[in-house]
């Protein structure tokens, strides 16, 4: 072991199952950073996890940024951010999703530490193609905005070195562990809660070019995303970004179907598109996996079906 491991959001949705997983491999030689303050509810997911050290995450930043922080380390998974696609205030979520990942970045620049970090297909904004070309890039909010700086900052500073610094572009999440998220935590949950509470899941009804309930999203299980976190630390160095979806798009009818399947009650009704979302709503994103698999990675990615059982089976 050449060093150890760095989580940022590590009692967040995906890395706490991060954690978890390189706990099952063997490592727990891991710091947490985070921040628990502004949603307690998220140590409900540090509950069982093996981890060396916890360090609230402004306290982390003025580390970094002073140059006190030295140790040895060997991989940042940099799961940290503000992931609220509806906050507006600029200057918080480019503080927040750049400029301190930037800093971080630099950190494991300067200490030859692998950096694998979190970016978004946010980046594509209304598509209608998701490959990683540059001609495809259309953010339609600041948080778009945010991650393709941070894409951007890694392309440069990254070019010629000889370690891994690599963004996974991560489409629709979802599994457990979201509970704190709230309003923000996927429609597996929200559909899941309705169902529980009304009987019903409802979805979005009609949009031009759709039927209803047949917008069509890339749902993929947080745990292919924590593979391939784990994948690209493991393999050869590999520098830019790559898309983290499973390549297929599913409607939300299937979703719905699938979470009432799994409660075994429920019925589904969809609701009125709401016309201020008619010019920034992904209404089908599938992820190209061109690179993806060029680069060596092969994973086989959880059925819908079987990625929405799973979750709901989840006490979280």
């Amino acid at each position: 072991m050449s060093g150890k491991i760095i989580v940022t959001g590590g009692a967040g949705f995906i890395g706490s199952r991060l954690v978890r997983a390189l706990n099952s491999g063997g490592r727990s030689d891991i710091l947490i950073v985070d921040n628990l303050s502004s949603n307690p509810y998220k140590a409900r997911n540090l509950a069982g996890l093996g981890f060396e050290d916890f360090v609230d995450k402004s306290a982390f930043i003025h580390l970094v940024r002073t140059g006190a922080f030295d140790q040895k380390v060997d991989v940042i998974f940099h799961q940290g951010a503000c992931t609220d696609t509806l906050v507006d205030d600029e200057g918080y979520m480019m503080e927040n999703n750049t400029m301190w990942s930037r800093s971080l970045l630099v950190w494991a620049l300067a200490h030859g530490a692998k950096f694998i970090y979190a970016s978004s297909a946010a980046v594509y904004g209304l598509g209608p193609i998701y490959s990683e070309s540059e001609r495809h890039i259309s953010p339609l909010n600041i948080y778009g905005y945010s991650k393709l700086a941070l894409d951007r900052i890694v392309e440069s500073l990254a070019t010629g070195v000889s370690t891994t610094m690599i963004g996974l572009r991560y489409f629709n999440v979802f599994g457990p562990g979201e509970a704190h998220k709230g309003r923000m935590a996927s429609m597996v949950h929200q559909l899941a809660r309705q169902v529980e509470e009304t009987g019903v899941a409802r979805i979005f009804g009609a949009s031009p070019g759709f039927a209803s309930g047949e917008q069509r999203r890339d749902f993929v299980h947080v745990d292919d995303i924590v593979a391939l976190n784990l994948y690209f630390w493991q393999s050869d160095p590999r520098q830019g970004y790559v898309n983290a979806g499973t390549g297929q798009a599913r409607t939300w009818n299937d979703l719905a179907q699938a979470v009432v399947a799994t409660l075994g009650k429920g019925t589904i009704e969809h609701i009125p598109f709401p016309e201020k979302l008619l010019t920034q709503y992904q209404t089908h994103t599938q992820a190209d996996l061109t690179r993806l698999r060029a680069w060596g990675c092969d994973h086989e990615f959880l059925p819908l079906e079987t990625a929405v059982a799973q979750t709901l089976a989840s006490p979280n």
